[in-house]
């Protein structure tokens, strides 16, 4: 418990693969190293069984760690949603299940919740490379590619349209107020890369509560773990396009005007810095820059064109995805609140 707000939080770790065995017991134990103790840790299965057993049995004589099925459709959205339902605490935190959280994680996002204007607060995540250090390519500007925090955002804590989901933290009254994640957009596993959802959340949370405060705090430190495989150009290029196809989704769901807000400054301020810099390293002759600059240039022009192609996807067939529900701790489906507004997902 927090001495500070007196709020409790409850930790969410969505799983699905017995493959990241190791890095869900490096997650967990994390949370149990925190400087602030949660309340307990809530492991939410998306439908595995054998993951589902083995975590039972991993963590059943535990008094501080509960391990679910994910009790909506397949995907990290109703996997989150299933979490918030089961949760006990006043702040609900996400912890992605390949990451491992600095001690003092939690403690910093209690400080933000002092003010009862603030109904999220976000955190850095930093890229743990699995070659031991970034490829020379990799722009900065791109992490998001790989779930980490990104050049361009700002520093300190300060006051965001969205956090990233993967390091964040709600009040359980924004779940009251604007319903659950939206279901058929984000995650399925390793099968689809798409993303956005935190962002159509968070776009939905301050519609439905207009004097709402989300903050991310970059004190609130994850190391997320980056495989072999998300450190080639082919992930690259097939995470930016993914990416524009969800972008798309969240424009059709909140409006342009919203939904690409904060991308407008990214791609005309953030990324000719990048690729400006880039080509400044490759004539001074330090490695990766002409590489570096050419994947700004290429995550754009494929962003885009997902952009494009999800637009005209979202045209013809309306919205793919809707606020999907919470389900409550034995796993049934609690209703959601309605959120309209410009492109609301039916």
């Amino acid at each position: 418990m927090s001495a500070e707000t007196g709020a409790e939080i409850s930790v969410v770790i969505c799983v699905y693969t017995e493959d990241r065995w190791e890095d869900i017991l490096a997650a967990v134990s994390s949370v149990r190293a925190q400087s602030l103790t949660a309340r307990e840790t809530l492991l939410v299965v998306d439908h595995n069984p054998t993951l589902l057993e083995r975590l039972t049995k991993e963590y059943g004589e535990a008094g501080d760690v509960r391990v679910l099925a994910n009790a909506g459709p397949r995907g990290l959205s109703a996997g989150r949603n299933t979490g918030i339902g089961a949760a006990r605490g006043d702040i609900v935190a996400f912890l992605d299940d390949d990451a491992v959280a600095e001690r003092d994680w939690l403690r910093y996002f209690a400080e933000g919740f002092e003010d009862p204007r603030v109904l999220a607060v976000g955190g850095r995540t930093l890229p743990a490379w699995a070659s031991g250090g970034r490829p020379a390519w990799f722009p900065e500007e791109f992490d998001w590619v790989v779930g980490c925090t990104y050049r361009g955002l700002p520093r300190g804590r300060v006051r965001v349209r969205n956090v990233l989901g993967g390091n964040a933290s709600f009040r359980r009254t924004a779940f009251d107020a604007a319903g659950g994640f939206a279901t058929g957009i984000g995650r399925d596993g390793d099968k689809r890369p798409l993303g956005c959802e935190e962002t159509e959340f968070c776009i939905r949370l301050t519609r439905a509560v207009p004097d709402a405060v989300l903050l991310i705090d970059d004190r609130s430190v994850i190391h997320h773990r980056v495989p072999a495989a998300r450190e080639r150009f082919g992930y690259f290029r097939t995470r930016t396009y993914a990416e524009g196809l969800s972008k798309a989704l969240v424009a059709r769901s909140v409006g342009a005007s919203k939904g690409l807000e904060s991308e407008r400054r990214y791609t005309t301020r953030v990324l000719p810095s990048g690729v400006a810099r880039g080509l400044r390293d490759a004539v001074l002759g330090r490695p990766g820059g002409a590489g570096r600059a050419g994947a700004i240039v290429a995550g754009v022009l494929t962003a885009t064109g997902g952009y494009v192609v999800g637009s005209v996807r979202a045209r013809r067939g309306g919205a793919a995805f809707s606020a999907g529900p919470i389900g409550d701790v034995d796993g049934r489906a609690g209703d959601v609140r309605s959120t309209g507004g410009e492109g609301a997902a039916a």
